[in-house]
């Protein structure tokens, strides 16, 4: 949040900037009169035991600490105003659209201007807007990407809206803000930002349907896969596979890691994730398949060809 890299984050740093600084005049006004006091008042030795002249009230005294703090709240109120609406109110005609959906660990990214659907990588092309309209399916959850933006709460039933417009490429972590459940440190979320042409490129790739390996193994691995669970809760474009309540898995090998950053996309760590997801988010919803080795073994083939 230190190094923002989109204007509504600097903006919203420099606000932060802003209220540091008045807090910190008033720590040092407070405590050096408090130092001074201290000093100046303390029990001396040469002292006898007569109680001080008393003062009983100081008109100055008390409308200085009165209208200074009223002054301070004033100025405070009126500049996080202006920065809420600015981040809040802005529109951009021609930004990209996003929805974002919040599950019980893991992030749901759809562009429907390209019917397009991944999970927890964002993909945003450099130097345009993009509105995200933040969904969530069960809890709360909270989409933070400190870089890029502030926090802003995805509740059931309550469609709620930011907008962030990144100036660099590069890739921008973040993660669920708000306490969601037992695995709720571990529902990460991966940022790419990236070139026009980049985006573009990415977002042709995703359109299409599985581009899978024709072996055999790997049609076998496919046979597992649609006679089982999986595809209750899985979607793989161009297959019998239409499941809604877990990640589209039709390019699932063009993501970096699996359950939401919980391990890197590598066949060891997808079969260990198939086998055993509680292995590395103990109480996600994902049910081991109980599968035997060889069904296991092809299953994990066939996943690594969808790319």
């Amino acid at each position: 949040m230190f190094a923002p890299a989109s204007s509504s984050a600097r903006t919203t740093f420099q606000l932060s900037v802003f209220v540091f600084a008045i807090a910190a005049v008033i720590f040092a006004v407070v405590g050096g009169l408090l130092v001074y006091a201290v000093l100046k008042y303390r029990r001396r030795r040469d002292e006898d035991d007569r109680e001080p002249a008393q003062v009983y009230g100081s008109t100055r005294v008390e409308l200085a600490w009165t209208v200074i703090p009223v002054i301070v709240v004033l100025v405070l109120f009126l500049a996080s105003a202006r920065v809420i609406f600015s981040v809040q109110d802005a529109r951009h005609q021609r930004a990209l659209e996003v929805t974002v959906i919040g599950h019980q660990y893991w992030w749901e990214f759809r562009y429907p201007g390209f019917d397009v659907v991944t999970a927890n990588e964002l993909h945003l092309p450099v130097g345009e807007p993009t509105s995200l309209t933040l969904l969530s399916v069960d809890t709360d959850h909270s989409f933070w990407v400190p870089r890029l933006g502030g926090k802003t709460d995805l509740i059931p039933n309550h469609p709620n809206h930011m907008w962030i417009d990144p100036e660099e490429t590069g890739l921008y972590l973040g993660q669920c803000a708000q306490y969601c459940g037992v695995q709720h440190a571990k529902m990460l979320l991966r940022v790419y930002v990236q070139s026009r042409e980049e985006f573009d490129a990415w977002v042709r790739g995703q359109a299409g349907p599985a581009r899978e390996d024709g072996a055999e193994a790997v049609a076998e691995g496919r046979k597992i896969f649609e006679r089982t669970a999986c595809i209750n809760c899985h979607s793989v474009r161009g297959t019998a596979a239409s499941g809604q309540f877990g990640p589209d898995l039709t390019h699932l090998m063009s993501r970096q890691t699996i359950g939401a950053g919980a391990a890197p996309n590598t066949p060891e760590y997808l079969r260990r994730w198939v086998e055993r997801p509680d292995e590395f988010k103990p109480g996600c919803l994902m049910p081991g398949m109980g599968l035997a080795k060889t069904q296991l073994d092809a299953i994990t083939l066939y996943l690594t060809s969808l790319r």
